[in-house]
């Protein structure tokens, strides 16, 4: 096994297939969410629609809050391939691949083959990356910039003179994550690179890093689109403009917890650290050997550059530099996204060192006592999943998952707050997940069990990646159920069938609870008393489309004589439209509804 991670063309072909078996799937089922999936993915179709790449909108209003790289990628793939679920996340996914591929050459670079094979294997075939491209949100992106950076830095740092090159290759790197995700593309690399320097004792090394022409670059690349973006957004009327808003409002002032319109919570610190243990199953098994591996300060002797444990240390720096900028701010459980490539490779050089450990090493014994550890609790994962499967019935006909749920509207702010909805009763809508994951579990964690004790290393690890694979499957068959919750798809299905010029389709509320509407229908929706959170300051320009409406405007076009859709997910609605005038039911998915004045 070790000749295979030897031959890149064949680990390219092992992550290629194994990424296809995790993500592929999920390319195009189920189909895009609300609230941040679908809006995203609305202003990248609509860089398309205006011929405009620098300013960003949603639903046709001036969208400032994020950077542009991630929705240029959207873009591009709607270009290719035309405007669907699949093409908006494609950009997303094939960045997982790329930083795979990238973690294997960071280990073989500066490891061993096993190493970065390992690393590569186990980013893709892990539970956290996958669950945070879920959305199409760009924090595993950062990661696969940040490994650029580092990848050059340290080649650099090893050599004790680097390259006018590499120093323009950080540089760069550090740009693109700026397009990326905004200031933490600076602060997280620079920041990384620094406290290494200072663990080692050699912050001289940063005066060899060609500063001044590696900041140029640094410009080149991440300027140009802001200075556009300022230009083009000037203060203008109630509108502060670009500069406030993106910088102050959205990086500095979110940062600290007072960003205004306040729409997202924070995760307890406690859970945010112990939520590790969960993106890294089962992997995270083995944390304790990892991590012991770190040193914290290395000896000044002949050829420490070139170690294991300078690297390990990098890794070191690059996870807790992360963690703990996280750990003074709001939080949401993807923010960890951007530490996980550094814990890949800390993993992948350990099970590397167990792989070519004899049976009766120290090493050994302690995976042994690991795999024992995670066949507990694989074991008591699958007596929970499958006891569940087994004892749960499917609801009576016409019993949908939404009127099932515990409905807790205050955890929503959370990315993962739905799903704390779950009750012993919408159990019987997962039943196929359920005993897939408990098969999963069982016989994952049992034989990695059986082939370490008879130290099988390499066919451990392979069996605790189909777990993975498996496990993983059935999560997405269960995103697949739990999709009309989140999704509003059906809706737009519906209401497109019978959609003529001039129809005017109507949100009720703030415009993420319904934006999947918006990009499936392609027509931009009027917004009833929503003029809230993410399109609020796109609002305040004078230039704004009139798309918020009250309910004058509301009692006007039910009466008019065109056909009005109006979506909501009120079911006293209805009474409240029927003091306008007749009110038919166009469509109805897990207490969402197409209202009508006119009769389907």
């Amino acid at each position: 096994m070790s000749s295979v991670s030897q031959r890149p063309w064949l680990v390219a072909v092992i992550l290629v297939a194994l990424w296809a078996c995790v993500y592929g799937p999920g390319l195009f089922h189920p189909p895009l969410m609300d609230d941040a999936d679908a809006s995203h993915a609305d202003a990248g179709r609509e860089i398309l629609t205006r011929s405009d790449w620098v300013t960003l909108h949603e639903n046709g209003i001036r969208y400032l809050e994020k950077a542009p790289l991630p929705y240029w990628g959207m873009a591009v793939g709607f270009k290719l391939f035309g405007v669907s679920a699949w093409s908006a996340r494609l950009s997303l996914h094939l960045s997982v691949l790329v930083l795979a591929w990238f973690l294997y050459f960071f280990g073989r670079r500066f490891l061993n083959d096993r190493a970065g094979f390992w690393a590569a294997v186990l980013f893709i075939a892990t539970i956290g990356p996958y669950l945070f491209t879920r959305l199409l949100i760009p924090d595993v992106t950062v990661g696969l910039f940040i490994a650029f950076a580092l990848y050059f830095f340290f080649e650099g740092w090893q050599t004790g003179k680097p390259s006018l090159l590499s120093c323009w290759a950080i540089a760069a790197a550090i740009g693109l994550n700026v397009l990326t995700k905004g200031l933490i593309g600076i602060v997280f690399p620079c920041a990384i690179m620094f406290v290494f320097l200072l663990l080692v004792r050699d912050l001289r090394h940063i005066l060899k890093m060609h500063l001044f022409s590696s900041i140029v670059v640094l410009l080149v690349v991440a300027a140009p689109w802001h200075i556009l973006a300022a230009l083009r957004n000037p203060p203008q009327g109630q509108a502060k403009g670009f500069l406030w808003f993106y910088f102050v409002n959205e990086q500095f002032l979110r940062y600290l917890g007072k960003r205004y319109p306040v729409d997202y919570g924070t995760v307890p610190i406690v859970l945010f650290y112990g939520l590790l243990l969960v993106w890294f199953l089962p992997w995270s098994a083995f944390f304790p050997q990892a991590l012991a591996q770190i040193r914290l300060r290395l000896p000044r002797i002949a050829g420490i550059r070139n170690s294991a444990e300078a690297v390990l240390l990098l890794m070191f720096c690059w996870f807790a530099v992360v963690l703990l900028f996280f750990s003074f701010s709001t939080r949401q459980e993807y923010y960890l996204a951007p530490a996980l490539p550094a814990f890949a490779i800390v993993l992948g050089f350990w099970l590397a060192r167990e792989e070519n450990s004899p049976i009766g090493s120290a090493i050994a014994r302690s995976g042994r006592v690991s795999s024992t550890v995670l066949l507990v609790i694989g074991l008591l994962i699958a007596a929970l999943t499958g006891t569940f499967a087994a004892i749960s019935h499917r609801p009576p006909e016409g019993v949908e998952l939404v009127d099932l749920l515990a409905r807790h509207p205050a955890d929503y702010v959370l990315s993962l707050g739905h799903f704390l909805d779950l009750t012993g009763d919408a159990m019987g809508l997962f039943r196929g997940p359920l005993a897939g994951t408990a098969i999963a579990f069982f016989f994952g964690t049992g034989l990695n069990w059986l082939f370490r004790r008879r130290g099988k290393i390499t066919a451990a690890n392979w069996a605790l990646v189909a777990m993975l694979v498996l496990f993983i499957e059935c999560a997405h068959i269960a995103m697949g159920v739990f999709y009309p919750v989140l999704g509003s798809q059906p809706l737009a299905a519906a209401i497109q069938r019978g959609l003529q010029p001039g129809e005017q389709i109507i949100c009720d509320g703030e415009y993420a609870k319904a934006s999947s509407v918006n990009f499936y229908t392609g027509q931009q929706m009027l917004i009833y008393n929503g003029r809230i959170n993410g399109l609020w300051f796109g609002s305040l320009f004078p230039d704004s489309p009139p798309i918020f409406i009250g309910d004058s405007q509301l009692a006007q076009l039910w009466s008019g004589p065109a056909r009005v859709y109006f979506v909501t997910g009120k079911d006293t609605r209805k009474d409240q439209l029927q003091q306008l005038g007749p009110v038919y039911t166009l469509a109805k998915s897990s207490g969402k509804f197409v209202l009508t004045n006119r009769q389907p």
